[in-house]
């Protein structure tokens, strides 16, 4: 989702005050917030395992999900601005209920002036940022020979269709006749706005959306009120968008009928791209304003598109825009293909000229590194959403350039993983998608053109620039920041970055490179993207999931990361030679000064300025607060150093070092 300045603002000015935590204090204090019984509690999860959701984290045998395949057919209206057609659901009932009734999501209801939306925060729409949200003209069941008229009924974004008789296991066809306002430049998600050459359409949410049917909660009909996203069901999209004769449309999925919408040049170039790593125009700057670059020059054209085994579909269609594309190299020697649409405001060798460069190359990491993109195009759109995900095609910033646009691209592109391929509940834990996603972002920005915008610092993650187990504390010691596990709309905007994007990525990286090792958590958390690809995963999924794939209980973590908003501060009190001479070893005294201690390594630093280190497991602190080791060695120490890379979110780093004492007598 979209980088909101004002959160990025309040969030980097919480991280320039992270430097207070350095302030020394006595080094003899050991005085401690820490109660290892609540941290280390046994039973941590409420529920046992179950046939549809094991134990292990993973599917179980009885595992089921409902399926919505859709066939969709309207016009874009650029006269009136609006969105005007049908939609034909083919539901399939999969679970072992009866299904009385149906709900949908109305997403274009949250811009009407009596929606809940208005009403949850303290912000209120201008007079001028309402439409009028759907109008839904009929609901019918289509029974083939026989199209049936059906009550409804619409409750802000949800609308429940009453059916005659239960859908058992099975499948019934529902068609839906409607049209809406696309909203203005007020529609943060889905908009349009003027360029030079034509006004730029971003169309999302753009039809009666089937909600989730599942066995955590039956009907899922949280309403849309901002915030929090979305949660879907997979299924095959069928979908035609009838356009004047002189724009480009840029969706979801593979275009069906390029013959009828496409110049002879522009299908030669797009096959020469298929097969080129460089990339290649489609449509020229020169070419936007030029009527021959349209296979007509009067009426309309339909675009027919097509995507499989996806959740959602999105378009933009404009007639100013600069068209390329090139090949994308997938594992096993699969291929895909990667586009790049965008006015001649974004033309810039700094610019979207690198567009389709960052959208390649971050998903031919994220596929080698995680889980092999699904789809056979992927999208790089330019408008005024600043930073949408959907399925097959990002809304990225008009006015992006480099590191920002490189990093934008790879966040939302890499939302194609999550929660597009691993499908969890965006409305309800919205840190399972944006937080996983800025993780993965992390690595690619480091292996993106050997480092060129590493490392990521960005809205999403640093925003200070900093150290991020710096950055992260004002957060934690933060007595109103809420914790990680809260519902994603109950997020005040100031948190929000900070809690669903920054917070539960750092605490992965923490995971992969303090706790777990990399190989064990990249093992686990591979096992977990592939295990639950188009399923909906919940978070006792994921903890338990890592928990078996790692072979490590991190109840403690979930419960002192996730679930509170607990601090680390790990102190060394003290360091002191344990015999006469250097052959006995450094015996240390280290105190866990707050709830969350961590593993934690420890130098030593030897008088001829050599340098060892120590790991200590977490298991260090299982029953004490206070903690006294003895490190052996064989060499003069000259003083002893905890996390020596700064690599723990730890509340005071002052009291992170000593000098090496003499023995006692």
């Amino acid at each position: 989702m979209k980088i909101n300045f004002l959160g990025f603002c309040l969030f980097a000015l919480l991280a320039v005050d992270s430097q207070a935590q350095k302030i020394k204090i006595n080094p003899g204090d050991t005085t401690s917030n820490y109660n290892p019984a609540a941290l280390f509690s046994p039973q941590f999860y409420t529920d046992k395992g179950n046939e549809f959701h094991s134990a292990n984290g993973e599917p179980g045998p009885k595992y089921w999900q409902n399926r919505a395949d859709y066939t969709i057919n309207v016009t874009l209206d650029t006269a009136a601005k609006t969105i005007s057609g049908t939609v034909s659901i083919n539901y399939v009932n999969n679970s072992p209920d009866a299904l009385q009734y149906l709900w949908l999501q109305l997403d274009q209801n949250t811009y009407k002036k009596e929606a809940r939306s208005n009403f949850f925060t303290g912000r209120v729409p201008g007079p001028n940022q309402h439409t009028t949200g759907y109008t839904i003209e009929s609901v019918a069941l289509d029974h083939g020979d026989v199209v049936k008229p059906v009550p409804y009924v619409i409750t802000d974004t949800r609308m429940q269709v009453r059916l005659p008789h239960a859908l058992g296991k099975g499948a019934l066809k529902l068609r839906i006749k409607y049209h809406y306002t696309i909203p203005g430049d007020f529609g943060n998600r889905t908009d349009y706005v003027d360029t030079k050459n034509g006004k730029i359409y971003e169309i999302a949410q753009w039809f009666p959306r089937m909600c989730v049917y599942d066995d955590s909660r039956g009907w899922d009909t949280l309403p849309f009120l901002g915030a929090g996203e979305f949660y879907l069901d997979y299924g095959d999209f069928d979908y035609q968008v009838t356009v004047p004769w002189d724009m480009i449309v840029a969706g979801s999925g593979e275009l069906l009928n390029p013959k009828e919408v496409l110049t002879a040049k522009q299908i030669t170039r797009l096959e020469a791209a298929r097969t080129s790593d460089k990339t290649v125009m489609i449509r020229t700057l020169a070419e936007v304003t030029d009527p021959t670059s349209r296979p007509v020059n009067k009426g309309t054209l339909t675009w027919h598109y097509k995507m499989l085994n996806t959740r959602d579909v999105a378009f933009g269609a404009s007639k100013a825009y600069v068209w390329d594309a090139a090949r994308v190299n997938l594992p096993g020697g699969k291929k895909s293909l990667a586009m790049s649409v965008y006015p001649a405001e974004s033309v810039g060798p700094d610019a979207w000229d690198r567009a389709t460069e960052y959208l390649k190359k971050s998903i031919e990491y994220f596929s080698e590194k995680w889980f092999v993109y699904p789809y056979p195009v992927a999208i790089n759109e330019a408008g005024i959403a600043g930073g949408m995900e959907y399925p097959g095609i990002v809304f990225d910033g008009i006015n992006d350039k480099g590191k920002e646009l490189y990093w934008v691209t790879a966040h939302e592109i890499g939302h194609n993983w999550f929660p597009m391929i691993v499908g969890s509940d965006e409305r309800r834990f919205g840190w399972m998608d944006e937080g996983f996603n800025t993780f993965i972002d992390i690595y690619a920005s480091d292996e993106f053109n050997k480092g060129e915008y590493a490392p990521k610092r960005d809205g999403e993650y640093a925003p200070g620039g900093g150290n991020p187990a710096d950055e992260i504390i004002p957060i934690l010691n933060d007595p109103a920041s809420p914790p990680i596990m809260t519902a994603a709309d109950a997020t005040p905007e100031k948190y929000r970055h900070p809690l669903v994007y920054f917070k539960p990525a750092f605490g992965l990286v923490l995971l992969r490179e303090q706790i777990l090792g990399k190989d064990r958590f990249d093992y686990a958390f591979r096992n977990y993207i592939s295990k639950w690809a188009f399923k909906h995963p919940q978070p006792d999924d994921f903890f338990r999931l890592m928990e078996s794939g790692a072979g490590e209980d991190l109840s403690w973590f979930w419960k002192g990361w996730f679930y509170n908003n607990w601090v680390s501060d790990i102190a060394i009190t003290a360091a002191q030679n344990v015999g006469s001479n250097a052959t006995k070893g450094v015996k240390i005294t280290v105190v866990s000064k707050e709830q969350l201690p961590m593993p934690f390594t420890v130098e030593l630093k030897y008088k001829d300025g050599s340098k060892k280190r120590h790991y200590l497991p977490v298991e260090t602190w299982m029953q004490r607060k206070v903690v006294t080791v003895i490190l052996p060695d064989d060499k003069d120490v000259e003083s002893v150093t905890i996390d020596p890379d700064n690599a723990l979110p730890d509340l005071n780093r002052g009291n992170n070092s000593v000098k090496v004492s003499p023995p006692t007598p």
